[in-house]
């Protein structure tokens, strides 16, 4: 699930760089089907490809030639699932330096039935610490809360990450058929994701695992909602290159002008067919991006103490060796210090993308693959892979916090 990044430290030093305006990202005035926050496809289980009917999109014209996506969804693997620490089915609120008079104010404001609020506040459903107040709703007035309602008091519950799955809640940003399509619940309990997701910015949300766990019948249930919630939606690109193709702007965009990019050979003896040639777009990323593209954090990286985030696989996305120090916010602000330049739309290949809330934070940073296309990793937590995302999609899940978006290009195209 998604985990923001609140740095401030990272963030002073990322606005020293320069303080830019935000721009939109580069085509953005003109919108595809790609960039739309609910394009459909057909899913698919973890490391598949796509489905013979999944839905094509074509790409805006640009320097990165003629590329088709298509969409696919990845499942973690077993070895990830059976290291998830599986919760109780005992839903609770926690509310920290709260007081009762403040959450009933919270209540009213999100438009809480009266009746839901009694039994809510019984005595015997009331446990309070030094620190925090504890609330436990019952199951099926917890079921039958309204979208909005469920998303006023989930906005708040998110601000503590004593409420795991509020604070770092699962999001949905295509469409939510397309998500459950493939996924192996029965009916019953896909029923029960469409009516307890919520409005999260212009993406839905999922909160409720310890409820939906009361639904679960069997072992294999618990493990096929655990599998469900680790669904990741990723793009899939294809470049066709055709007689017609200019070779040189191809092999100047991909490569970066990078006399050592090592896709120079493949991009080479693509051009020069005769016939033309279809290029998978994960041959064209540099080492470490076309190693971890479409996979979830290996078991070696999961015994490190830390997971590789968003900022470590920006920051070592052209490295010839990843770097675990970028994990260090502070040595991760100065490598963007010294080794980049803030720019503005429109960006290209490789360029740096972060994602900073009004206070100035850094939630996100990803890389701009392609027509509006990013590499990304969204978070630091094993249930996340490496993906191609729309950066549309991208902003769905991190502009909940109205984030704006400064771009940073590295000062030299050498060796990293």
């Amino acid at each position: 699930m998604l985990r923001h990044i609140g740095i401030t430290s990272f963030i002073s030093l990322l606005l020293v760089a320069q303080a830019i305006d935000a721009a939109p990202p580069a085509h953005s005035s003109k919108p595809s089907k790609l960039t739309e926050p609910r394009i459909g496809a057909n899913g698919g289980t973890a490391n598949s490809g796509t489905t013979g009917d999944a839905e094509i999109y074509k790409c805006h014209p640009g320097p990165w030639g003629d590329i088709e996506w298509s969409t696919m969804y990845l499942e973690a693997p077993d070895y990830i699932l059976e290291t998830l620490r599986k919760p109780d089915a005992n839903p609770h609120w926690v509310f920290p330096k709260a007081t009762l008079d403040g959450i009933r104010e919270l209540f009213q404001r999100a438009g809480l039935p009266e009746d839901v609020q009694q039994r809510l506040f019984d005595p015997k459903r009331i446990f309070t610490q030094e620190d925090s107040i504890t609330l436990f709703p019952q199951l099926d007035d917890l079921e039958n809360l309204k979208p909005a309602v469920r998303q006023v008091i989930y906005a708040e519950l998110a601000k503590s990450p004593l409420n795991e799955y509020h604070h770092d809640p699962l999001i949905i940003s295509g469409s939510l058929e397309d998500w459950l399509r493939d996924a192996k619940l029965r009916p019953e309990l896909q029923n029960d994701f469409r009516r307890l997701v919520y409005p999260s910015g212009h993406a839905l949300a999922f909160s409720d695992v310890r409820l939906i766990l009361n639904h679960a019948t069997t072992d294999s249930e618990v493990e096929h909602v655990f599998r469900t919630i680790t669904r990741t939606r990723t793009l899939v690109g294809t470049l066709h290159i055709s007689p017609g193709s200019s070779a040189s702007q191809l092999i100047e965009y991909w490569t970066g002008n990078r006399a050592n990019s090592d896709v120079l050979p493949i991009l080479e003896a693509a051009t020069s067919q005769a016939g033309g040639v279809n290029l998978d777009l994960t041959h064209l990323l540099p080492p470490l991006a076309r190693r971890r593209l479409y996979t979830y954090p290996t078991i070696d990286l999961l015994t490190r103490g830390r997971m590789p985030d968003c900022h470590w696989t920006s920051l070592n996305f052209f490295a010839a060796m990843p770097q675990d120090y970028y994990l260090d916010m502070r040595l991760a602000a100065n490598r963007l210090l010294e080794k980049y330049n803030p720019v503005e739309s429109p960006y290209v290949f490789g360029d740096m993308l972060c994602f900073l809330n009004a206070e100035g934070q850094a939630l996100h940073s990803c890389i701009y693959v392609a027509d509006d296309v990013v590499f990304t990793k969204n978070g630091e937590n094993s249930l996340k892979p490496w993906v191609l995302m729309s950066l549309q999609d991208v902003k769905d899940i991190y502009g909940r916090d109205s984030a704006t978006i400064k771009g940073f290009r590295r000062k030299s195209p050498g060796p990293v």
